[in-house]
């Protein structure tokens, strides 16, 4: 993978203080673990198409090129071909819509069956190094939409504005029973006693948690319902909707009712974020899969 940026230098770049290589690139967001790998790059950074060091400084006029060189790739994801839906795709990202039972990261029981194994196969097709670098999480039997980053500047760039919540996200969840029309869960999250991996309400020891959800509508006693957040708790839509008594069918943990759905009813299906080198508004959205919209007739769901 080689990618070559290029910035020219201004006055307001500068400021009143001289400005290094280093200085600039660090401004706009490279890490030091980048800047580490550009010095051991030949040619990695050139000031007006000279070889320069992070420490030269920089003049109104100049033109830097940076260019990341990623050869390594992820040699212990097997490369496997399965499902691998991808909606946009560009030199600095990717932007895939997971399919349900798809773990994100191998583990111990999932070494072959992860969206890494499918993004592996995906870039041995096209002849590509691969790291792999996803950016945003989704549990195992969550679909819809997901980030990968193409480098190393990119996946900085995209877990920053992660932490800042600056990459806007929508969800679409089931619910058995009709919520309000509108509302606000503001509950803390926690760990549930004896369990690795089920949370609970916890007022006493939780982490904030808040939920907004706006429904769609509803037929038969389940309900769709648009859901985003203000914060990042493992479980928190799920656990939310069950706190406020409409939780998602087919929930192994907190909703083991299969009767229509084999697992969680729930859909990443808005992403919305300004590209992280462009700077170029984005947004993608991915459809309702089938097993949701088999709660709805399809005269229910062509109202929305």
């Amino acid at each position: 993978m080689s990618r070559e940026l290029t910035y020219l230098i201004t006055e307001e770049n500068i400021g009143t203080s001289p400005l290094t290589i280093h200085g600039f690139l660090k401004g706009r967001g490279y890490s030091h673990a980048v800047l580490v790998s550009l010095k051991k790059t030949p040619e990695g950074i050139l000031k007006n198409g000279v070889w320069a060091r992070v420490h030269d400084t920089l003049s109104p006029g100049d033109r830097l090129l940076v260019r990341l060189v990623e050869e390594k790739t992820s040699d212990h994801i097997v490369p496997r071909p399965l499902p691998f839906p991808v909606i946009y795709e560009d030199e600095d990202l990717l932007i895939v819509n997971k399919p349900a039972d798809m773990p994100i990261h191998p583990s111990q029981g999932n070494y072959e069956n992860t969206l890494a194994n499918a993004a592996a196969w995906y870039f041995c097709q096209k002849g590509e190094s691969f790291v792999y670098r996803c950016i945003n999480r989704l549990d195992r039997d969550t679909t819809g939409l997901l980030i990968l980053a193409k480098h190393a500047y990119s996946a900085a760039l995209l877990s920053r504005m992660v932490t800042d919540r600056k990459i806007h996200r929508e969800y679409l969840a089931v619910t058995k029973g009709v919520p309000d029309v509108s509302g606000i869960v503001d509950a803390p999250i926690g760990r549930k006693d004896g369990s690795t991996i089920e949370r609970q309400i916890d007022f006493v020891h939780g982490e904030t948690a808040r939920t907004h959800y706006e429904l769609l509508t509803s037929e038969d006693g389940y309900s769709l319902v648009r859901i985003w957040l203000d914060t990042g708790r493992t479980h928190q839509i799920r656990v939310h909707m069950k706190y406020l008594g409409y939780p998602l069918p087919g929930d192994f943990l907190y909703c083991p009712d299969y009767t229509k759905i084999r697992r969680q009813a729930l859909h990443s299906y808005r992403l919305s974020f300004l590209h992280p080198i462009s700077q170029k508004p984005l947004s993608f959205t991915a459809s309702l899969p089938d097993d949701m919209r088999a709660f709805f007739s399809a005269s229910t769901l062509e109202q929305l």
